[in-house]
């Protein structure tokens, strides 16, 4: 079976190198743009770009794939990536994360399988695996299903659950789900050449989506319960970094543990901050001790030691 592959970050490329590694031939990679990224902000190519150029794959980098675009440099790159999947010689393609809307036109060209981090029809869309932890599921998985122009709609062909510890942040879940997307693509991909795989379509309960994540979200509410804003910090680790305010300096809190007992004081209020204790903080309900923290321009430091630098007793967060 030949794979055309389309995807960008890391949890792409690892599907993409299972595919590789199992054997299938990949004549094209599809994946965005280069972008500028780091201090330097310097482009910087993809996680698939990289692991594809070191095998000697083709790789194209279209703005878009909608020729109707009125932006006619899209238009243009999208209808020669267009001409370029027509000259290929492919069965289906594969598409993990790739950040690119695929139109009505690409569809009709071959089958078009999706890797998606999440049970659907649960969190559809950008950002399962973030949702999935502020939300606070039990579990989630991975679910492969082919494509239709709908938003994660498509008839489901494998799924598979894990469930997702007290401990899991968006980093450590998206590693265990990335390794376990591209086993069961691996499967999937065979099962299909079989014929063992029969569609199944979506049930329309339980759809919920998930929204693209913002920084905006990522700033802490002490008015919330220590148990929510927990999952926040989990939830937005790495990315965009949980933070709150204290005496006009930004804070980005990596790990918190909430605490069940409660206090009337105000929330964002600094309970403890000492060696013994640990960085407390009031929130509506129950408690917040904060474990790792980052100040500006610094590293990220367990809780004695940030208080070494940056002294938090009797201060209030924002």
């Amino acid at each position: 079976m030949k794979v055309v592959f389309a995807g960008t970050p890391e949890f792409a490329a690892i599907a993409l190198r299972a595919l590789y590694e199992a054997g299938f031939a990949i004549p094209l990679v599809l994946t965005q743009p280069d972008r500028p990224a780091g201090r330097g902000m310097q482009l910087q190519a993809s996680s698939v770009k990289q692991f594809a150029l070191a095998k000697g794959i083709d790789v194209l980098q279209p703005l878009s794939l909608r020729m109707d675009s009125k932006d006619p440099q899209r238009a243009a790159e999208a209808k020669a990536a267009h001409e370029r999947l027509l000259a290929t010689d492919y069965d289906v393609m594969v598409v993990a994360a790739y950040g690119l809307i695929l139109p009505r036109s690409t569809l009709d060209i071959k089958p078009c399988i999706n890797i998606h981090g999440s049970l659907l029809p649960r969190w559809r869309g950008a950002a399962p695996i973030h949702r999935a932890i502020e939300a606070g599921d039990a579990e989630t998985g991975v679910t492969i299903m082919k494509m239709e122009e709908g938003l994660d709609t498509g008839p489901m062909l494998l799924m598979e659950r894990i469930a997702i510890a007290p401990t899991d942040t968006t980093a450590t879940l998206h590693d265990k789900l990335a390794s376990l997307g591209g086993e069961m693509i691996v499967a999937a991909l065979r099962a299909v050449q079989e014929g063992r795989l029969k569609p199944v379509t979506q049930p329309e309960a339980g759809v919920t989506y998930a929204a693209k994540i913002s920084k905006d979200e990522a700033k802490i509410d002490f008015s919330l319960t220590a148990d929510d804003i927990s999952r926040k910090i989990r939830a937005f680790n790495p990315f965009p970094g949980a933070h709150a305010e204290v005496n006009g300096v930004t804070i980005k809190i990596w790990k918190a543990q909430a605490m069940p007992a409660g206090s009337a004081t105000l929330p964002g209020q600094v309970l403890a901050a000492d060696a013994r204790h640990g960085i407390v903080v009031a929130c509506k309900e129950g408690t917040l001790r904060l474990t790792e923290l980052q100040k500006p321009g610094g590293k990220r430091l367990p809780a004695q030691e940030f208080l070494k630098g940056f002294p938090l007793e009797g201060l209030c967060f924002d």
